[in-house]
């Protein structure tokens, strides 16, 4: 029933707002290539791809205690998100594992001999700080520009698009 709700919903909403889904995509374009890539840039820090970034924050954001994930869930999730191979994967994971990065350690799954699991070193966690400390100074020269009620509206709707791209998966 509640599906069938939200599905009502938003045929109303759709009505009483024309072209809302065209306006939502013109927007997407500024939004996720501009302020998107400032954000990784951000993120990067200068010292890593964008492939490397988005491991780092899947371990944190996805990972076990925000320290350690599979490398085969982090695979499965850069392929959605970019065009990328099994093997960039394990070479980009590899060079953060080797100096001068030294920010993860690739270790035996004890469940499976030919699995690794990819787990973030003390000084992969200092860099994940440093890392989340350069995107959130980014964000909030964003921020800067809007008054508390646009940033709390923003922060509500990106939490319920969150929330709508995860039930739509």
């Amino acid at each position: 029933m509640a599906v069938k709700k939200a599905g009502n919903r938003g045929k109303e909403a759709a009505g009483r707002l024309p072209e809302a889904a065209l306006h939502f995509l013109e927007y997407y374009y500024p939004i996720h290539y501009k302020a998107g890539i400032g954000v990784e840039d951000a993120l990067r820090g200068g010292q890593l791809s964008r492939h490397q970034v988005a491991m780092l924050w899947l371990i944190h954001s996805e990972g076990t205690n925000g320290r350690e994930m599979n490398r085969k869930a982090i695979e499965r999730s850069l392929e959605t998100w970019f065009e990328i191979s099994g093997a960039a994967i394990t070479k980009a994971l590899r060079a953060m594992a080797q100096p001068p990065l030294e920010l993860v350690r690739l270790v035996e799954d004890p469940k499976s001999g030919r699995e690794k699991i990819v787990l973030l070193t003390p000084k992969g966690e200092a860099h994940m700080k440093k890392m989340i400390a350069g995107g959130e100074a980014y964000v909030q020269r964003i921020i800067d520009h809007m008054s508390d009620e646009e940033i709390e509206r923003g922060l509500h709707f990106f939490k319920r698009v969150s929330e709508i791209v995860e039930m739509l998966r």
